[in-house]
């Protein structure tokens, strides 16, 4: 409470700032009109914007709002595309595609190279944008985008590097080849939380694959959409290419559809929720397409009786209540040694009370709002259904008094760990603490939510250590080890088991989700011996 206290005192004391924000904002229908907000047209962007781009700039569908949810307040306008402008984008991308499959594999990583450097340069005006427009603190807005610029990174180096093998042959003057070719388009869905990232996971490894992207971002993040596309189409028109290499189109859950179902993408990659998540994947296994699912995450630390205790409170702060709750690799459970439970429940709850709560934009905030209106109402929801089911709220609990979707990092103890809410993943920025005697029986609660996204365990034990990360230990697809389940580097593939999907992407050998493998015979010989010896004859 006193950190909001002096949050507001910071506004209101300046009467004659608050007066000159006050007739700006009269004048200002926009934020984007607002002098203070000048830096979006640094972008690209304006207060109308078109939202399919396929080597020009369109839209003929339904034009939305976007909105800061740091006051709920209008940034601009984008007009979102219909199924014509589908059309037109798909198209547009096949053609590309004949181009684009045809450049070397290097030359295409000289290209992802140059869209690297490309967001280097407006890495702060990125970052800001979407500080504004998702809600996150700056230093994670600017992280994402420096996300985005290390996987082209990784990509310039893969470009070199991707092979096939070639296999010894049981038939004499035979080879046995294999080979890896890119699919053609790949469609691509992200959420509202990772608007950057994910599309450059994406997007900057399918690319030196030899793919063609279409992209279709959140419906609330628009504006990050077009600018960063703005970024993309820049480094491939100064290159000659076509526009449509990098296809965009904005819109709602009719142009997913029409993704799904459309065959001419032979892959879709999904970010989002579970529920989701599987109509997506249903509508592609249906038209026999490959699907690359990143979904919910119900993720847990486990803190032993010989952890740091130091490193749990400071890991679990930004693990918790980090991005406020709304990572896919949030915790959302803290399974506790009952030796130093009450120890650690006192130090989170005194931790949560220092963060800095305040604008996103502003760089020594830590804590911001929900992205949404809907996410608040689902935060109020889940700590009215805990206390329902038994639980304590050990700090936070309400909503924020003030403009925006700010609620208040809340910790929750008292539940069972089989509670039906335990066991709910709700996309905010609520933990809930469990108590444990044995690290088998910690473990077991690991694991029997239906989501295997993160995990991590706080342990001085190598015994415990390789029981964690062995085959009796999580069953996720990120399996960590004092550090938070949150903040994964890009080197490693990104994605999780069971109702998470079992996508990957990102490092690894994840750039084998976006091409076709062929098993390769070549005879060289004048015989035709059949294999296994089989004679016909």
């Amino acid at each position: 409470m006193a950190t909001l206290l002096k949050f507001a005192a910071r506004f209101s004391n300046n009467l004659t700032q608050k007066h000159v924000f006050a007739a700006s904002v009269r004048m200002s229908s926009y934020l984007i009109q607002d002098p203070k907000y000048s830096w979006l047209k640094d972008l690209g962007l304006d207060v109308d914007n078109k939202g399919v781009f396929c080597g020009e700039w369109l839209g003929n569908g339904e034009v939305v709002t976007s909105y800061s949810p740091t006051t709920n307040q209008p940034i601009a306008k984008v007009t979102q595309g219909n199924s014509k402008d589908y059309e037109k984008a798909v198209k547009a991308a096949r053609e590309a595609w004949q181009i684009w499959a045809e450049v070397p594999a290097p030359q295409r990583g000289e290209i992802v190279r140059q869209i690297g450097q490309a967001l280097r340069d407006k890495i702060d005006l990125l970052g800001r944008m979407e500080s504004l427009e998702v809600g996150k603190i700056l230093g994670e807005g600017v992280g994402e985008v420096q996300e985005y610029i290390d996987v082209c990174d990784y990509a310039v180096g893969l470009s070199r590097m991707f092979a096939g093998h070639v296999f010894p042959s049981e038939r004499k003057g035979h080879a046995l080849l294999e080979q890896w070719n890119p699919l053609g388009v790949v469609g691509v869905i992200t959420a509202f939380n990772f608007p950057v990232a994910v599309y450059g996971w994406n997007s900057a490894i399918a690319m030196v694959c030899g793919n063609c992207m279409l992209w279709k971002g959140a419906p609330s993040t628009p504006l990050t959409s077009v600018a960063i596309t703005k970024v993309i189409s820049s480094v491939l028109e100064k290159n000659s290419l076509p526009g449509a290499i990098c296809s965009l189109v904005c819109g709602g859950s009719d142009i997913g559809t029409l993704m799904a179902k459309d065959e001419r993408l032979p892959l879709v990659s999904f970010t989002g929720s579970t529920q989701v998540g599987h109509k997506v994947s249903m509508m592609v296994q249906e038209r026999f397409g490959k699907f690359l699912l990143e979904l919910g995450g119900n993720n847990a630390i486990i803190v032993n009786e010989d952890a740091d205790l130091d490193m749990v409170v400071r890991a679990s702060v930004f693990a918790c209540a980090g991005t406020a709750g709304q990572r896919c690799t949030t915790t959302r459970r803290l399974i506790l040694h009952k030796s130093v439970y009450d120890e650690v429940v006192s130090r989170l709850v005194k931790a949560y009370g220092q963060l800095r709560i305040g604008d996103p934009c502003e760089a020594d905030t830590l804590y911001g709002p929900l992205h949404s209106t809907a996410a608040v109402e689902a935060y109020k929801n889940a700590i009215e259904e805990a206390i329902k089911q038994g639980g304590k709220v050990e700090c936070g609990g309400k909503v924020i008094d003030r403009p925006g979707n700010f609620v208040e990092p809340t910790i929750i103890s008292g539940l069972s760990h089989d509670a039906k809410i335990v066991q709910t993943e709700t996309f905010v920025p609520i933990v809930y603490i469990l108590k444990f005697e044995v690290l088998d029986e910690a473990i077991r609660w690991n694991n029997e939510v239906k989501q295997g996204l993160s995990s991590s365990i706080f342990t001085k034990d190598l015994g415990n250590i390789f029981q964690w990360i062995g085959p009796k230990g999580s069953d996720c697809g990120i399996i960590n080890v004092n550090i938070p389940t949150n903040g994964a580097e890009i080197g490693g593939a990104f994605g999780g088991e069971k109702h998470t999907g079992g996508g990957r992407e990102s490092g690894s050998d994840a750039w084998k989700q976006y091409m076709r493998r062929s098993t390769i015979t070549i005879n060289y010989s004048k015989e035709l011996p059949l294999a296994q010896g089989i004679k016909f004859e």
